[in-house]
C-alpha cells in the first residue's frame, strides 16, 4: 500500500513551510481550515470580507485584512509577498443567485479576476475554489473534469467563468493556476448548511426532514476534512493549469440520506416533500480519478461517519450552549 492520507497531507503541509501564504476568503468554511493547517508552518495572510466568515475562527497567528475581494489595491498589497495563495471566497449558492445574479456575476466572477490579476503580478502559485455546479445536469455519470458543462443557474455560469479565467491567466500569462470544482461540501459548522447538515440539525430535535423534489436526486456528498485535503495537496503538487474534482466518487439520493440520518439520530422526524428548488440539479457524481493520479488525493469520509461527525458536534454545540 501507498502512503496514509496522514502522511501525504503531512508531506503536502512540510513542503511548503517558510512559504507566504494569502488565504482569499480564509475566514470561511474551507477557508479557514486552509488557514489554521498553514498557519505554523507558513506565514499566513487571511483576506475577508466577513459577510459570512467567522472571525474569531482565524488563528491569532495570522495577519487579518477586512476587505472585499473586488478591491484591486487592498488585494494587491496582501497579494504582494505570497508565494502560494488560496481563492476560497464564493459565498452565493445556486438559489441565492437566481435572486441576485447582478451581484453573484461581481462577488464570483468579478472577484476572481481581481485576484488572478494580483497574482499575475506577482507570480503567485494559485488554487482557486470552483463548484460542480459547472457541470449542470451532466449527460454521465460520474462526471469527467473533460465533460460538457451546462450550468443551469447564474451561480453555475459564474463558477464556469472562474473556471475560464484561472485556464486564461494560465495559457495567455504563464500564471501557474489550479482549479478546484468541489462537489457539495459539508461537515460540522457550515454557515450555509447543505441537506446534511439541516437534516442532521432537524433530526436531533425531532422536526420534518423537508425533501424538495421526489428525493431520487442524488448528490456527491464530500467532507470538510476531504476537501481539506485535496485543497492542501493540490497547493504542494506540481500540476498547474488543470482542474480537478473533489469528491468522493460515490452518489446518495436525498431520500437515502434522510433516512440514515433518522437511524443515525434515532429521531421521531417524519420525511415530508415539497415542491423541487429551482436552480438544484438532478444528479452529481465526480470522477476523482485525475485527482488520485496527479495529486494523490483520498477521500477518508463516507457519508456514514460523515453523519456521525455532525451528530458529535451538534451535540457539543448543545451542550455548550
Amino acid at each position: 500500500m501507498g502512503e496514509s492520507v496522514e502522511r501525504r497531507t503531512a508531506s503536502a503541509v512540510s513542503s511548503l513551510a517558510g512559504s507566504s501564504v494569502l488565504v482569499v476568503g480564509g475566514a470561511g468554511y474551507l477557508g479557514r481550515r486552509v488557514a489554521r493547517t498553514l498557519s505554523g508552518p507558513c506565514d499566513v495572510t487571511v483576506l475577508d470580507d466577513l459577510l459570512i466568515g467567522d472571525r474569531d475562527a482565524v488563528p491569532d497567528s495570522v495577519e487579518f485584512v477586512r476587505t472585499d475581494v473586488r478591491a484591486v489595491d487592498a488585494v494587491s498589497e496582501a497579494m504582494a509577498d505570497a508565494d502560494v495563495a488560496f481563492h476560497l471566497s464564493a459565498h452565493i449558492d445556486a438559489r441565492r443567485s437566481l435572486r441576485s445574479p447582478v451581484e453573484t456575476h461581481n462577488r464570483i466572477a468579478s472577484g476572481t479576476v481581481t485576484v488572478l490579476d494580483a497574482a499575475r503580478r506577482t507570480d503567485t502559485r494559485i488554487l482557486v475554489g470552483s463548484d460542480a455546479a459547472v457541470y449542470g445536469d451532466a449527460s454521465t455519470l460520474p462526471v469527467h473534469e473533460d465533460d460538457p458543462k451546462r450550468p443551469v443557474s447564474p451561480y453555475g455560469v459564474a463558477m464556469l467563468g472562474v473556471d475560464h479565467f484561472a485556464r486564461l491567466y494560465a495559457d495567455r500569462y504563464d500564471l501557474p493556476t489550479v482549479v478546484l470544482r468541489y462537489f457539495t461540501v459539508y461537515g460540522p459548522g457550515k454557515p450555509t448548511p447543505t441537506v446534511v447538515n439541516e437534516f442532521v440539525r432537524r433530526a436531533r430535535t425531532d422536526r420534518p426532514l423537508v425533501v424538495h423534489g421526489d428525493g431520487t436526486q442524488t448528490r456527491d456528498f464530500t467532507h470538510v476534512d476531504d476537501a481539506l485535503q485535496a485543497t492542501i495537496q493540490a497547493a504542494a503538487s506540481d500540476a498547474t493549469g488543470r482542474a480537478f474534482n473533489v469528491g468522493t466518487g460515490e452518489r446518495y439520493s436525498v431520500s437515502a440520506l434522510a433516512e440514515t440520518v433518522r437511524e443515525s439520530t434515532d429521531t421521531e422526524s417524519d420525511v415530508v416533500h415539497v415542491d423541487p428548488r429551482p436552480g438544484d440539479i438532478r444528479h452529481s457524481q465526480a470522477d476523482i480519478s485525475r485527482a488520485r493520479q496527479v495529486l494523490g488525493y483520498e477521500p477518508t469520509v463516507d457519508i456514514h461517519e460523515g453523519i456521525r461527525s455532525l451528530i458529535a458536534a451538534d451535540a457539543g454545540s448543545s451542550v455548550t450552549a
